[in-house]
This record gives C-alpha cells, sequence and structure tokens, in this order.
C-alpha cells in the first residue's frame, strides 16, 4: 500500500494513543504518512505483497478472471452487525461472487478526514482484516489519502477486488428463461434498517443487525455441483426490487413473485412500517437472488439452506415469456402489483 510517492524509513513506528487523530501532515509523501501506514494499516493487514511497499501487486493467476470495485461511505461508520471496513470487504467479495468468480484478492483505498481518530481508523482496519480472513481472500495492494477537516465524513473507502471464474457458463441477465425459478437467498431489510436505526439513534429493541456477510460460499456450492445458475444479482442499494426490475429489464422477460413468500423479520417489518419504508427497496448486504432452471430449483434451494448465510432461502417466484421488463408482486391479498425502481435513493449513504 502506497501514498502518493512517500518512501523512507519504516523502523519508527507512529505510536497510537486513544486520543491521537489523524492530521494533515499525514495526507503528503512523508514520514508522518508512512508512520501512520506501518503502524496501522501494514501491520494489521500484513500480508507479503503488500509487504514489499510496491506501487502495485502480483498475484500468479490462471484462467479467466472477474474484477470489480466499488466505494463506501456509509453513516456511521460503525453500526449493529458491522461497519464500514467489514461492508467494504463482503461488498466487493459478494460483486465477484455474483459473476461466478472465487474471490482472490483485493485493493483498499482509505480518504481519511484529518481528524479522525486513529483508534477509529484502526478498527475498521482489523474488521477488514477479519472479514478477509473469514472470505479467505487476500489484501494486496491499495492507498492512503488525508483531505481537509469537514471533506470526508471521517473515512470514505474504495476497494477493487479479482477472482477467478468458476462458473462453466456466463452467468447474467441474457441467459434468463421463462420457467426459470427465483431463488432469494434469506431475509430482506435488514442492513438498511439497522444503519438507519443506528443513524437516527432511533434505539429499536432489539436492536435489528445488518445482514453484511459473504455469500460466495452457497455460489460455489451450487457451481460444484453442477446447477445451471442462469443470473445471480446481490440486493444492495434499491434492495429486492431494483435488482429483480434491472434483471428484468435486461433479460428483456417478465417477473413474478409472491410477497408472502418473502421472508422479513418481525422487526424488520415493524421498523419499515413506522419508517413508512417497504423492504422490497431496502438495501441488503448478505443477500441475493439466483436463477436457475425449474429443474434445478430444489437441489439449489438445498444447498443454499446449508450455509448459515443463505438458511432462510426461499423460492419465491418464476419467469414469465412477458411483458419484458414487468415485474409483478402478489401481496397478501392476492392482488398483483407492479415492482418498480425508486427515482431516487430511498436510504442514501447505506452502503
Amino acid at each position: 500500500m502506497t501514498e502518493g510517492n512517500g518512501s523512507g524509513d519504516l523502523s519508527c513506528p507512529l505510536p497510537v494513543d486513544a486520543t491521537d487523530t489523524v492530521q494533515l501532515a499525514h495526507g503528503g509523501g512523508g514520514r508522518k504518512m508512512t508512520q501512520l501506514l506501518e503502524s496501522i494499516v501494514l501491520a494489521t493487514f500484513d500480508d507479503p505483497e503488500l509487504n514489499r511497499r510496491h506501487d502495485g501487486a502480483v498475484v500468479d493467476l490462471d484462467g479467466p478472471l472477474a474484477f470489480t470495485t466499488d466505494s463506501y461511505v456509509v453513516r456511521p461508520l460503525f453500526f449493529p452487525g458491522g461497519d464500514i471496513g467489514s461492508l467494504a470487504v463482503n461488498g466487493t467479495v459478494n460483486d465477484l461472487a455474483m459473476c461466478g468468480a472465487l474471490p482472490i484478492c483485493l485493493s483498499v483505498g482509505l480518504i481519511l478526514e484529518e481528524g479522525l481518530p486513529l483508534e477509529t481508523l484502526r478498527r475498521v482496519a482489523v474488521s477488514m482484516r477479519d472479514a478477509a480472513a473469514k472470505a479467505g481472500v487476500r489484501l494486496v495492494t491499495g492507498d492512503t489519502k488525508v483531505v481537509d477537516r469537514g471533506k470526508a465524513d471521517g473515512l470514505f473507502v474504495n476497494t477493487s477486488g479479482i477472482g477467478r471464474i468458476v462458473a462453466a457458463a456466463r452467468i447474467g441477465p441474457e441467459a434468463v428463461r421463462a420457467g426459470d425459478a427465483i431463488i432469494l437467498s434469506g431475509d430482506i431489510g435488514r442492513h438498511g434498517t439497522a444503519v438507519m436505526a443506528a443513524r437516527e439513534a432511533f434505539g429499536f429493541e432489539p436492536a435489528i443487525e445488518s445482514d453484511c456477510a459473504p455469500v460466495h460460499g452457497p455460489v460455489s456450492a451450487m457451481i460444484e455441483a453442477g446447477i445451471e445458475i442462469r443470473c445471480l444479482r446481490d440486493l444492495t442499494r434499491g434492495g429486492l426490487a431494483s435488482a429483480l426490475v434491472e434483471i428484468a429489464e435486461t433479460a428483456k422477460r417478465g417477473l413474478a413473485i409472491d410477497e408472502t413468500l418473502v421472508p422479513v423479520d418481525a422487526p424488520v417489518s415493524a421498523a419499515c412500517d413506522l419508517l413508512g419504508l417497504d423492504p422490497l427497496h431496502v438495501a441488503n448486504e448478505g443477500r441475493f437472488v439466483a436463477f436457475v432452471p425449474p429443474q434445478d430449483a430444489s437441489r439449489a434451494l438445498a444447498l443454499m439452506r446449508s450455509f448459515g448465510v443463505s438458511r432462510d432461502a426461499a423460492v419465491i417466484g418464476q419467469v414469465l415469456d412477458g411483458p419484458p421488463g414487468e415485474v409483478r408482486c402478489r401481496g397478501q391479498l392476492g392482488i398483483d402489483r407492479i415492482v418498480d425502481m425508486l427515482s431516487g435513493e430511498q436510504l442514501p449513504r447505506i452502503c
């Protein structure tokens, strides 16, 4: 991990007191930034490739690759069930999994605001390290910058990831066919409501925890079992509704789901009612939908339910011939309604 053209002796680690903060002096290519990287970032991640302190990483990979990048600006930085660090790692790992790839390595870019407590940075770094270890990926390169006080809301994170494609055929909306089963990997709405509750200090009892987690385990298991996965999509911004609409429009197919089959935890449902939110539109960070041929649906469901992250998986609908791009949802009273994307973000700054 580098910062600008910073170089120099790394033998003087920066002592971190609980009251220490990031300063603008860290933003240049000098000793203070070098000491900060040595004491917190390099010491926490401790990867041989990262410790080379080069401008990039060299990794030995064979075959087709998936590559993705995303930036994280969640507020607050810490919330029940996760934080910006675990969110950044899991979000990028999940994006690779949705391509039918086995995640291998990540980069991390940190935008630090002057005055950020160094203990906060340390907590985030440790969280990223632990999330990467749990997901079985390496953090191998990155960059750090410091900006003026008030310009970054504490901390922003960018992560990019590389994964090895393990799916036999390309996974995407173009492969979706009429009759395919739509499988949801678990309950929805927890991440968005958890972040909103933490931001506004609602104090829900019991506290709603984010579903932030890596999902490549069940995806890899389905691929290894020879299940023909047509399409995968994680349910982040815009939630289940936006994911389904995007797939329907790209595939030029109709989709039909049954809302009574969509799992929503009671506390999340109550919070959404209180806040005027529709769980179908609320963001998730550990949930996905899988489109599989009907003959593979039962096997796919059983495999997904064998993993903790997808133990509540359910078949919620099917693909229709048309109308192209239309998503119909049958509600509690047996009445159909059309599901669409929201014109704006329902809950900003949730990832």
